[in-house]
């Protein structure tokens, strides 16, 4: 199983973007562990995570969280696909981030 972790300012915008994540991953069968924290927890929560993807509002971050995990595909959602919770699209960035 795929664990793909977000992270956003406070954790809480990201809550629902998780939730429309796995009703897309369900509907395609797909078998990944999602959840969102604060960006206070990427040193921690990172560890466990095949992919991270940041929230828009912590884009500046990516560098410094690639230095942090530089084994570890991280990138940043589109603010288009962030503000319309869209959970299909994001869902298939973190897959297409995998290989």
């Amino acid at each position: 199983m795929k664990k793909i972790r977000l992270f956003c300012s406070a954790g809480m915008s990201t809550s629902l973007l998780v939730s429309k994540m796995q009703e897309a991953a369900k509907s395609k069968n797909i078998d990944v562990d999602i959840f969102a924290y604060p960006e206070a927890e990427v040193s921690e929560r990172g560890q466990e995570a095949d992919v991270i993807l940041l929230g828009p509002q912590i884009k500046y971050r990516l560098n410094a969280i690639k230095e942090i995990y530089p084994d570890k595909p991280v990138d940043v959602i589109e603010m288009r696909m962030y503000g319309l919770m869209d959970g299909n699209a994001v869902l298939e960035k973190a897959l297409k981030l995998l290989g």
